[in-house]
């Protein structure tokens, strides 16, 4: 893959024993407290490049892609769970080998979440509780839908289209509409992406056997009790207070589509000592919409006494 905008990390790679010897890609940069960025779908890695480029001269910058997204090897379908409980149990490993292997410390690890990497995030959390010294959560959920089993109205259809059916599939897979549509207004962002960085964001999922994870965590969304993933989201949602004392920063674009007001303001009950940002401009990828103001005051929460 060719040198994308303003991502000039070096790539590394675990594997994983356990999963046939698939190889995640992660980025690792910089010195000093752990930063453990974790994204959604269909973003990549990619997402946190201004992050880490702000935030290594002081943070050691982990950020891994999940397996069959970004830099990460893309199995078949039936090579790999693609659940919310495979993807937990990768990010365990994973950070379980940068503490045995590569020097990262066992405390003192801030987890910060963008879309699945709520619940993915939140989950390896509950495991290691006292790994976790503080959270940044930028429009993500690790709860059960606030609105109930049946999504909001305006989400009601697409949702059902492109988790429940052979078109959305089609869609999905062979058109890659869920991944271009996250890079267009008013869908993933409310300001113009440019074409290098939609290009960027896109690169990853050239082809339709690249883009079997985006379908499965579409399909993996869990709506009721009984879907696969729906244990884990119930029961971190219910042990969110545990971290209630926390340092904790909720960062929230208030015109995301998917993630609204009503989980920003699940997440302000559950943590009720967290300093919120919220930018009424932004979208679902407020990192693309208002990094210039995100990333100042990230950097103040860590970097405070």
């Amino acid at each position: 893959m060719s040198r994308l905008e303003g991502y000039p990390f070096r790539s590394r790679w675990f594997v994983h024993s356990a999963r046939a010897g698939l190889r995640q890609h992660y980025v690792d940069e910089g010195e000093g407290p752990p930063l453990l960025f974790v994204h959604g779908n269909p973003s990549w890695s990619y997402l946190w490049r201004r992050p880490i480029h702000a935030l290594r001269d002081r943070h050691r910058c982990i950020a891994p892609d999940h397996i069959g997204m970004g830099l990460s090897d893309k199995p078949a379908a039936a090579g790999y769970p693609h659940t919310l409980a495979s993807r937990v149990d990768d990010l365990d490993a994973l950070t379980a080998h940068l503490v045995a292997e590569r020097g990262a410390p066992e405390r003192g690890w801030t987890l910060i979440m963008h879309d699945w990497g709520g619940p993915i995030g939140m989950a390896w959390a509950r495991r290691h509780p006292g790994r976790v010294a503080r959270l940044v959560i930028l429009n993500t959920a690790a709860f059960p839908n606030p609105h109930g089993a049946r999504a909001r109205l305006p989400l009601r259809l697409p949702l059902w289209l492109l988790r429940d059916t052979a078109l959305g599939a089609r869609l999905v897979l062979r058109h890659n509409l869920f991944a271009r549509g996250a890079t267009w207004r008013p869908f993933g962002v409310r300001r113009h992406m440019p074409a290098s960085v939609r290009a960027a964001f896109l690169a990853p999922y050239a082809r339709p056997e690249h883009r079997i994870a985006i379908h499965r965590f579409i399909r993996d969304i869990p709506l009721r009790p009984g879907d696969p993933a729906w244990r884990i989201v119930y029961d971190t949602g219910r042990e969110l207070d545990r971290f209630a004392n926390r340092p904790a920063l909720i960062g929230w674009g208030l015109r995301d589509p998917v993630f609204d007001p009503v989980m920003l303001t699940y997440w302000c009950h559950a943590l009720p000592h967290a300093r919120t940002h919220v930018y009424p401009d932004a979208g679902h990828y407020v990192l693309e919409d208002a990094h210039e103001r995100l990333i100042p005051e990230i950097s103040d929460f860590l970097h405070e006494g």
